[in-house]
């Protein structure tokens, strides 16, 4: 079964006629009312506007002059509430026939039966007798309860035109053209001609039209409306730019790896929609519900309706006010919308964070984890060496072993060559020229500088260079390093060594933070890593984790996900998106974290655009939240039903009289506008959620209790 985009309604894929495709997604509606907003919602709006206004320009005088008749007046009445009836309610019978095309009913069939009933009732009563007959009619109702819903409906879709303002800002990214190099030649070309391994320049002030590599220039991009980064993010030859961000200061080339649907924009705007229509499994409830809604109303209706007539004995007219009441209180617009209203808001509020969210379930999911897993290299650390510490031997000066390594380093493709260079250039020296260059694999490299033999490697290529182990003194420096976690390159000549360096893989800023942050949330936190005891030691201290697991393999991971989850627990875990794309599909909640070009890649159910861990407790914070607006709007919904439908069908009549019945039909449909209303308004709400005070109170809760005695 498929959910309508636009109404919430329930439709069964296998008879349903009304569709629209869209990329390579089919998206079924209950009515062409709805296909026509999902396609055209800017024209579908306008229509809206334009037929509410109509529908209350006559709904208002017809009630002034039911109440207030002259010679004549009914005629009058009919012809008004007849241009009502087809006009501004021509879209609920379009509806209704939808649905019997479709064999199924939709929210329009109550609306149809019940505004149906009244008119053509008091039709007859006009057309049978020459409007002269004593019995009152009554158009107010039909008119007022088309003009409430259709108000009712443009409200729902005002406010979700400013719910999806997130995603048209995103869609608004999306640039038109490109500048395509080929054979040397700028072109000029709409985006959609560049291909794979094309080359492209982006000018200071212009969007990056597509995800790539930098090959030339160097640049600051501002991400903020894609990764939600407040600050330009300094680009060069080697980095990775997503389509779609703003280009600042500087020109650079960019060979193209991702285009068309498979951009990273184009995959987060789907995700994001995809979100905004998933469902949550406490929906299913409603699903159910809804599916046998309509034919139990009418069935209500219609008892009610007889009862009255034969055992109350009211009379014809006041059982026709009675059928028409509870078809029109019981419409289930609240209910359909209860939960798409809320996804909508949360996922353009994640979106909006650089957060992205894949459907309902991974929000449910989200409120019940009770336990975190966090990936140590590119997760809690940055995944790259950096050089923490340079120590010499004997007379030899620190600049000068610093100035060796570097050197060496500079013609490797290692990742401890980057580690050399970067830390090169923040002490302002420029390596030395190297002959007879040479990589040893699994050991380190060699080479002459200015004649003399020098190598940097492990601490065991010492022998090989130099014919003899360690001294004493350099192996005891070099053993309490490795004991603290930290990689050690030992820096020598071919007769010695003459110093070390030692590095280190950085934690990433607000790990610490998010670490207590968790933990004031009621949950777990537990580190796993591949890499040895000492360095998930080192790392899990710095990090304010006490519980980790060293020295997995991928496959050992996932056992310990699964050990975990046979023991009760739901699993939330945390990695790069890519290469622990096996644990995070199996846990409970898959949460990747990286660079949006791993959006195509990832396995998990939120994706956190930015390297920033505290969105991690952002993520989880906001799907609680999110879950707790369903849960409330659901909650509003059955509980108007509830109430509401009993009173309609006369259950106050002992009470307030029958008289009631005159009255009750147009309130019905107010309370109807004003519950779907509601439920929006409430999902709304929303957009007051601030990840920035909520996890500042949530410290506030950590400090608290540090100072308080147990």
């Amino acid at each position: 079964m498929a959910k309508d985009p636009i109404c919430g309604m329930y439709v069964d894929e296998s008879t349903a006629t009304i569709k629209s495709v869209l990329g390579d997604r089919t998206y079924y509606f209950c009515c062409t009312a709805c296909k026509e907003q999902f396609d055209a919602p800017e024209i579908a709006l306008r229509k809206n506007k334009i037929a509410t206004a109509f529908s209350w320009a006559l709904g208002i005088p017809i009630l002034v002059i039911s109440y207030l008749p002259f010679g004549g007046s009914h005629y009058l009445l009919l012809a008004m509430a007849a241009a009502v009836q087809f006009y501004p309610g021509m879209r609920f019978y379009r509806g209704f026939l939808d649905g019997l095309r479709s064999r199924s009913t939709n929210m329009d069939t109550l609306i149809a039966i019940g505004t149906s009933t009244a008119f053509f009732y008091s039709a007859f009563l006009v057309i049978a007798y020459s409007g002269a007959h004593g019995m009152g009619v009554y158009f107010d109702a039909s008119a007022l309860i088309i003009a409430l819903i259709r108000t009712g409906g443009l409200l729902e879709d005002l406010t979700k035109e400013r719910a999806s303002n997130a995603t048209l800002r995103l869609m608004e990214l999306q640039p038109s053209t490109a500048r395509l190099v080929r054979d040397g030649v700028e072109t000029v070309v709409p985006v959609e001609e560049v291909g794979e391994g094309d080359l492209v320049i982006v000018r200071p002030g212009e969007k990056v039209p597509v995800d790539g590599v930098v090959k030339e220039g160097k640049s600051e991009v501002d991400q903020s409306l894609v990764t939600g980064e407040t600050i330009p993010v300094t680009v060069e030859k080697g980095d990775r730019v997503i389509g779609g961000t703003m280009n600042t200061v500087g020109s650079f080339t960019v060979e193209a790896t991702t285009v068309g649907q498979d951009s990273a924009l184009s995959k987060i705007i789907e995700l994001v929609t995809e979100a905004k229509e998933g469902r949550a499994s406490i929906q299913k409830l409603a699903d159910r519900v809804s599916s046998y809604f309509v034919p139990i109303v009418v069935t209500v209706a219609l008892a009610s309706s007889l009862s009255w007539y034969f055992v109350g004995r009211v009379g014809l007219t006041f059982s026709i006010l009675a059928f028409v009441s509870v078809i029109v209180v019981a419409c289930p617009c609240a209910l359909g919308i209860a939960t798409p209203a809320a996804l909508m808001v949360g996922a353009g509020k994640g979106s909006e964070s650089g957060i992205i969210i894949k459907g309902g379930e991974a929000l449910e999911i989200s409120t019940k984890v009770d336990t975190v897993l966090l990936d140590k290299t590119g997760t809690i650390t940055y995944g790259t060496p950096s050089v923490s510490g340079i120590h010499p031997v004997g007379p030899v000066k620190e600049q000068h072993v610093a100035a060796l390594f570097a050197s060496l380093e500079h013609g490797s493709e290692h990742p401890i060559a980057k580690a050399s260079a970067k830390y090169a250039a923040e002490h302002g020296f420029v390596p030395s020229k190297v002959s007879d260059f040479e990589s040893i694999p699994g050991m380190g490299v060699r080479g002459r500088i200015s004649g003399s033999a020098y190598w940097a490697g492990r601490p065991s290529m010492a022998e090989m260079m130099t014919g003899h182990t360690l001294s004493s003194a350099v192996a005891a420096g070099v053993s309490s390093s490795e004991n603290s976690g930290r990689t050690v390159i030992v820096v020598g000549n071919e007769k010695e060594a003459i110093g070390y360096v030692e590095l280190e893989d950085s934690i990433k800023p607000g790990v610490n933070e998010t670490v207590e942050i968790l933990k004031s949330m009621g949950l777990g936190v537990i580190m796993l890593t591949g890499d040895n005891e000492h360095a998930a030691s080192l790392v899990a201290s710095r990090a304010g984790i006490t519980d980790y697991r060293s020295g997995l393999k991928p496959d050992e991971k996932q056992e310990v996900i699964s050990t975990l989850q046979k023991q009760g627990h739901v699993v939330a875990m945390v990695g790069d998106g890519v290469n622990d794309a096996p644990s995070l599909a199996l846990a409970d909640l898959g949460i990747a974290i990286g660079s949006g070009t791993d959006v195509a890649k990832s396995s998990g159910n939120m994706i956190l655009m930015k390297n920033d861990l505290r969105d991690v407790a952002t993520a989880i914070m906001l799907g609680r939240k999110t879950l707790s607006k369903i849960r409330q709007n659901l909650f509003w919904a059955f509980a108007y039903n509830s109430v509401l439908i009993p009173v309609a069908a006369g259950v106050l009549v002992p009470f307030m009289g029958i008289g009631m019945y005159g009255y009750l039909p147009i309130l019905a449909a107010l309370a109807m506008a004003f519950s779907s209303t509601t439920v929006v308004t409430n999902s709304l709400l929303l957009n007051r959620f601030n990840p920035g005070r909520m996890q500042a109170h949530a410290l506030g809760r950590v400090g608290a209790s540090k100072t308080t005695p147990t």
